[in-house]
């Protein structure tokens, strides 16, 4: 049954990211829902996004300052609540290797506080985004994430037959997010020089307005349990780096701490557990008290199977590059590159 979005209660956490701006954007201009609650700790930011979406009239747009750790300030915001979108987190992996208490308390009890907030207040369906960073992490940031995602999977064991359904979705790098190796290039091609970790280097690729689509999607079609994985091209660094700047010369820096040359959306392990959809995988819940296959129609996966940035059928070309940096950056490729 399709969800009618303007009877529902929706509140996104983290919400004045470039997730939750877009998201406010799309839920705005095509879903309408009957109330809009952005939640987030900076004042400065949502002061800002408050400009372009105001609160007051009859706006459905709502303003909670507070943050995740704070599980008293979580449930007095999520009163009324039917929906919850969990996309606050601390993701810089550098920043989480230095303060690794700071992202646990963020990533991990956060989330969990962001569940037992629902659990408390009556949401009906509770969403959190989630990173292929999480599959097989080599840093901390994936290790919270993944704990993360696990907290949201087995929530449902809480909530009860009729309770909140909690679910993941599990995306790769967002073009142009902030601290990606985008910006970085944009910046450094001023100087005629790139800086690469490792050449062999390739990346899960998805815009923001995908990554909106299916995290609406998933929460439209969700049952509790599940890990939505979309299918979603690979990139080379190297082609980024000649799209960007052709011309300009690179050095190799190394592999960073924590960082992979390839990243895993699906391992083969979860291959097991997941079925295969026309735009999606979907790892099912394991646990037996599920009982059935909440998503029957889907495919079985091969033994073997995992879903690999070097071994994605599906890869973008320069032109494909080029034409998403032009949609979503703004950037121009109609005048000369410094370093030509």
């Amino acid at each position: 049954m399709k969800m009618d979005w303007r009877e529902q209660v929706v509140l996104v956490t983290g919400g004045t990211g470039s997730f939750g701006r877009r998201f406010t954007k799309i839920m705005l201009e095509e879903f309408k829902p009957k109330k809009l609650i952005i939640f987030s700790r900076d004042e400065l930011k949502q002061m800002e996004m408050r400009a372009a979406y105001d609160d007051r009239g009859d706006s459905p747009m709502r303003y909670f300052i507070g943050d995740v750790r704070d599980r008293d300030r979580l449930v007095r915001a999520m009163h009324g609540v039917t929906i919850v979108v969990h996309a606050a987190a601390l993701k810089q992996v550098p920043a989480c290797e230095y303060n690794p208490f700071e992202a646990v308390q963020t990533n991990i009890l956060g989330s969990k506080n962001v569940i037992d907030a629902a659990l408390e207040t009556g949401v009906q369906h509770a969403l959190i985004l989630c990173t292929d960073k999480a599959v097989s992490p080599t840093n901390l940031y994936g290790a919270t994430k993944l704990c993360a995602e696990k907290l949201f999977v087995h929530g449902n064991a809480y909530s009860g037959r009729e309770g909140c359904r909690f679910a993941a979705a599990r995306y790769g790098n967002v073009v142009g997010s902030r601290g990606s190796v985008i910006p970085l290039f944009l910046k450094q091609r001023e100087t005629g020089g790139l800086s690469i970790t490792d050449e062999r280097m390739t990346r899960f690729w998805i815009t923001l307005d995908q990554g909106v689509r299916f995290v609406i999607k998933c929460l439209e079609i969700m049952k509790g349990g599940e890990i939505f994985v979309p299918k979603i091209p690979s990139m080379r660094v190297t082609d980024l780096a000649d799209v960007i700047g052709p011309g300009c010369s690179r050095e190799i820096t190394g592999i960073r701490n924590g960082e992979k040359v390839h990243e895993v959306l699906l391992s083969i392990d979860e291959a097991r557990g997941a079925r295969e959809y026309e735009d999606m995988y979907i790892i099912h819940p394991s646990d037996p008290w599920w009982g059935h296959s909440i998503h029957p129609n889907g495919k079985a996966l091969p033994e073997g199977f995992s879903f690999c940035s070097d071994t994605n059928p599906s890869w973008l070309t320069h032109d494909d590059l080029r034409r998403i940096l032009e949609l979503e950056m703004k950037v121009s490729f109609t005048t000369a590159t410094a370093g030509r």
